[in-house]
């Protein structure tokens, strides 16, 4: 059991001998982290089946895992409102959706292998919280910056245009274009990331989605969270309509519990 990518739910592995895995793991605590469960739904649709398994100084908080695993949106509903109960209170490593384990046995055997490790990375988010932001540019908007900033793109722009230009003039003007775009919008992340990193203790990129030029995860204070808020409100001020920032959070340190 790890916070990395979670284990293959029973019906996505191959069949074998073993019995299919009974516990559906939501986090990792320190064993006198508060508890306050009371009232959760857990994953499945199941009230009052939430429980711990405990090894040393060191908590899992678990339930019956349902069967037929699936990401329905009531389920993971309630794994993020879990996961943000407990992180109310302090550190947690929050366990990606569909972590399962066989039973307490293994549950306690992970603590028992890993609990350096868990204890280390709970001390580093002590304090801490997520948020998320993506960002995309209107691509009207950053292809008539290339036009304009461009002398190369503007002049096959024009020959294609008016019906001069020949197939090698589209083409060129397609690769040029797109080595601008690609270019302005890694020089937009970086400028982006830049001007939030100061209020965060850490950060990690991955890979943008569709249209977006940015999708990146900060590890926050949570003495600095409406800072942080406050930060990416005024940066979507400055930047305009013609840009798109989406900020989440505070959410479970998900991307800095591995």
């Amino acid at each position: 059991m790890s916070s990395a990518p979670p284990t293959e739910s029973s019906a996505e592995r191959a069949p074998d001998p073993t019995p299919d895995p009974s516990l559906y793991v939501y986090a990792i605590t320190s064993a006198d982290h508060p508890l306050r469960l009371d009232g959760l739904r857990t994953v499945g649709g199941g009230a009052d089946s939430l429980a711990t398994v405990v090894h040393g100084g060191l908590a899992a908080v678990v339930s019956p895992a349902p069967p037929g695993l699936r990401p329905k949106r009531r389920d993971l509903a309630a794994h993020q409102e879990l996961q943000e109960r407990l992180m109310a209170d302090g550190a947690v490593l929050p366990m990606r959706f569909g972590m399962l384990a066989p039973d307490d046995a293994a549950v306690r055997a992970a603590l028992q292998e890993m609990g350096e490790e868990y204890t280390r990375r709970l001390d580093e988010l002590h304090g801490t919280t997520e948020f998320n932001l993506k960002a995309a540019r209107a691509q009207d908007d950053l292809l008539r910056e290339v036009l304009i900033e461009s002398d190369e793109a503007r002049r096959l722009n024009e020959r294609t245009r008016d019906g001069d230009g020949s197939y090698e003039d589209r083409v060129a003007l397609g690769e040029l274009v797109a080595r601008q775009v690609d270019a302005r919008q890694r020089l937009l992340a970086d400028q982006v990331v830049q001007r939030l990193s100061g209020l965060a203790r850490a950060q990690v990129e991955a890979a943008p989605a569709k249209d977006d030029f940015l999708n990146v995860s900060f590890l926050v204070e949570r003495a600095r969270a409406h800072e942080f808020t406050e930060a990416g409100q005024r940066l979507a001020r400055d930047y305009g309509e013609a840009y798109d920032f989406r900020l989440r959070g505070p959410l479970p340190p998900y991307s800095f519990a591995a």
